[in-house]
């Protein structure tokens, strides 16, 4: 007999009605301010540690250059790509996600790969991973999927059983699974990885057309990983590895450099394509749509101070210039918010006129005032309300967005576009690897997988299985499974 559970409600004991799925405007989202279950999730998830950031608290970071090398005009009116040779200033972040501020680089995790581009139209924040993909799609998941990373509430140690608990229940994490216990799950080094925004944002061009655009930092030192023998043995020996890696090669004058490329889809293609083209878990096949190549990001100066250039950068999906935006996809629309409250929790809500966050080609102007830690003159006597009459700063409509067509019923959608959709793309990649990655693949999920109950290795199998047979096989034959 199952026994009867406890109702899920907010901190005020409001009952939840779904805590999978956020409340959108149509099927196609976007998600409405309305749902408050989701923001109070989001919001208290970005204050539960005290100073660090809850994700992505070890990092290294540097400066660098973008140059513009190819023409893409005809998608953006950005002016960041709006010439060839047209150089743009970096500041690159990179981090593992799930470890503490003092924890091992080589550890196999997701890494973040934040890059703000101080144009002239204001910051431009491409706050993305080195996967194209992650493990949700809805962000009413992320605060439980993060804390199946974190240490157990009562233990404070490290477990495996809620990841693979969570990844159980959770089918559509099993693309980034099948990537993150890949090779690839731990980097040789910050640059012998690609970035990706992952995101599907928006082109905006100077005709108002929009396009639906994925973006592709491309290594040019070549994608190389570790072993997870070495990688363990340098947790030990070396656990700023990637840090002190990144730092010396700058030093020496050896500059990492990425190719950027971006994959554009026309805007009424979306309603259509085989994948719903806004879910975080899925990739566009580059045969439906190719790479453009963009411009080429180079990175060749170190922080003068770390806390002062990186520990304090603070980077929101949000900061977009004229020319790119956003799209439906559930991730980015929470991101959209979560980011910069939690840049407002940790640092202050003046966090973007520290010397590394303000913008640089252009000036700040607007009506913000007063708070934590506001260092300037505070505007002194200009006014602080809009409209006025003394010449304060106001709108431009001529950067207003073309509409974005909105239809259905205000409900709770999965992204799905099929029974199956879950398991076609971690199918296809599993098939793609050759057979020396597809054992080790297997084998670094057994490691861990191991360390789950039974009845989740068995769920977990059939996960496997259903991606592809051969997958589910060798895994249940590595746990010792009949």
């Amino acid at each position: 007999m199952t026994e009867e559970k406890e109702r899920l409600t907010t901190a005020a004991g409001i009952p939840v009605v779904d805590n999978q799925t956020s409340l959108t405007a149509g099927e196609r989202g976007p998600t409405l301010l309305q749902d408050h279950h989701l923001l109070e999730k989001l919001a208290h998830f970005n204050r539960e540690r005290i100073p660090e950031r809850v994700v992505h608290a070890k990092a290294a970071g540097a400066f660098g250059t973008f140059t513009v090398t190819h023409d893409i005009t005809r998608y953006t009116k950005a002016k960041v790509f709006s010439g060839i040779g047209r150089e743009t200033e970096v500041l690159g972040r990179f981090s593992t996600v799930a470890g503490e501020k003092g924890s091992a680089d080589t550890v196999r995790d997701v890494r973040g790969f934040a890059l703000k581009f101080y144009t002239e139209e204001g910051n431009w924040d491409m706050v993305g991973n080195n996967t194209p993909t992650f493990f949700i799609r809805d962000a009413i998941k992320f605060p439980d999927f993060i804390h199946t990373q974190k240490r157990d509430p009562q233990t404070n140690y490290k477990d495996d059983t809620p990841q693979w608990d969570f990844w159980s229940q959770v089918p559509e994490s099993l693309h980034q699974v099948t990537i993150l216990f890949s090779d690839r799950g731990i980097p040789a080094g910050i640059p012998y990885m690609n970035g990706y925004g992952s995101h599907t944002y928006s082109f905006l061009s100077a005709a108002g057309e929009r396009f639906w655009v994925k973006f592709h930092f491309k290594t040019e030192q070549g994608i190389r990983n570790l072993m997870p023998e070495e990688a363990d043995r340098l947790a030990g020996s070396d656990p700023d590895y990637h840090t002190r890696q990144l730092f010396e090669m700058i030093a020496r004058g050896e500059f990492p450099k990425w190719t950027l490329y971006v994959q554009v889809m026309p805007e009424t293609e979306a309603e259509t394509y085989r994948f719903n083209p806004f879910d975080l878990t899925k990739v566009w096949p580059h045969g439906d749509y190719p790479l453009i190549q963009v411009g080429v990001l180079e990175l060749d100066r170190n922080p003068a101070n770390y806390f002062a250039d990186i520990e304090q950068a603070a980077f929101s999906p949000a900061n977009v210039p004229p020319g790119i935006s956003f799209s439906p996809c559930k991730m980015l629309q929470a991101r959209l918010f979560a980011y910069a409250d939690a840049h407002r929790y940790r640092l202050g809500v003046n966090f973007e006129r520290l010397p590394v966050n303000a913008p640089r080609g252009t000036r700040a102007a607007n009506y913000q005032r007063d708070g934590k830690m506001r260092f300037d003159d505070n505007a002194g006597g200009a006014p602080n309300y809009e409209p006025n009459s003394f010449g304060g700063p106001v709108a431009d409509p001529a950067f207003r967005e073309p509409p974005l067509k909105i239809t259905g019923n205000a409900d709770r959608y999965e992204q799905r576009r099929g029974v199956d959709d879950d398991y076609v793309q971690p199918g296809n990649l599993y098939r793609l690897l050759p057979e020396d990655e597809k054992k080790r693949l297997v084998d670094n999920i057994v490691r861990s997988l191991r360390n789950a109950p039974e009845p989740i290795q068995r769920k977990m199998v059939e996960h496997f299985r259903r991606a592809d047979p051969a997958y589910g096989d060798g895994v249940s034959a590595g746990l010792g499974l009949a």
